[in-house]
C-alpha cells in the first residue's frame, strides 16, 4: 500500500511504516479487503498525500473517516468522485463557500483541484467498511495521522489547519498556534451545521497565506 506513496511523504513516514502498529494495521486491512467491502479502493488510500506532497502543503482540512457509501470515497476527506450524489456535509461546505467567497457550487463533489492547490484533505482514519461508519477506528490509522500532524507542525513554513468538529480539533491540540493558523468550528454535518455556517474559513485561510507571502488557494470548483 505504501509503495504507491509519493516520494516526500514516503521518506517522512518510513519509520512509521516499520513500527509494530502499522504492521498490525496492514494485517488487519489484508483481512478486511479480502472479506469485506472496504472504501476507498486500496490503491487510493493515500490519494490525499499523492495529490498534495509534503512540500506543497499550505492548508490542511481534517475529516473523520471516509464516506462509507458505494463509490463515494476516493482518498480525499469530504470529497466524492464525479457523478456521485453530494453528501449533506459537502453540500453544507459549498454553502459556506458561497457565503464566504461568493463562489457557486460545482455540479460535482470532487475536491482534487483543492488538493493540487496545496490543500491536504486528510481523514483521521483512512479506510472504512461499507455502510459501517467508524468501523476502522482504533485499528492504527490515528497513530499515523497523528504523526502527519507532528510533521506538518514542524514544517518551516507556516500553514493553515482547518479543524471541523471535535475529532478534528483533538488532532490540533499539539499544533503550535504561534506559528500556524488554526481555524476551528463545528462539523458541517446536518447535526451541527448551524454552528458551522459563517465560519469564513476559506477567506481567513487565504488572508493568512497572503500575509505569509504565499499564493492563495483557488477555492473555485465550478470554473473550468
Amino acid at each position: 500500500m505504501q509503495d504507491n506513496l509519493c516520494k516526500s511523504w514516503k521518506q517522512l513516514l518510513n519509520d512509521e511504516f516499520n513500527k509494530d502498529y502499522f504492521e498490525q494495521l496492514n494485517t488487519f486491512l489484508d483481512l478486511e479487503y479480502k472479506n469485506e467491502s472496504v472504501f476507498p479502493p486500496r490503491q487510493r488510500v493515500f490519494e490525499a498525500f499523492n495529490l498534495c506532497p509534503f512540500e506543497d502543503v499550505k492548508v490542511v482540512i481534517f475529516g473523520q473517516d471516509p464516506y462509507h457509501g458505494e463509490g463515494q470515497a476516493h482518498g480525499l476527506a469530504f470529497s466524492v468522485q464525479n457523478q456521485i450524489k453530494l453528501p449533506p456535509s459537502l453540500k453544507n461546505i459549498f454553502k459556506e463557500l458561497k457565503t464566504d467567497l461568493g463562489l457557486e457550487a460545482p455540479e460535482h463533489g470532487n475536491l482534487e483541484k483543492w488538493a493540487k492547490e496545496g490543500v491536504l484533505l486528510l481523514n483521521s482514519v483512512l479506510t472504512v467498511r461499507k455502510s459501517e461508519a467508524g468501523s476502522h477506528r482504533k485499528a492504527g490509522w490515528e497513530k499515523l495521522t497523528d504523526k502527519v500532524v507532528e510533521l506538518l507542525n514542524d514544517k518551516d513554513q507556516s500553514i493553515v489547519f482547518i479543524l471541523w468538529g471535535r475529532d478534528a480539533q483533538k488532532k490540533g491540540k499539539k499544533i503550535n498556534k504561534d506559528k500556524h493558523l488554526v481555524l476551528e468550528c463545528a462539523h458541517p454535518s446536518p447535526f451541527s451545521v448551524r454552528k458551522f455556517y459563517g465560519n469564513r474559513h476559506f477567506s481567513k485561510a487565504n488572508s493568512f497565506l497572503k500575509a505569509q507571502g504565499l499564493s492563495e488557494i483557488d477555492w473555485d470548483l465550478a470554473s473550468k
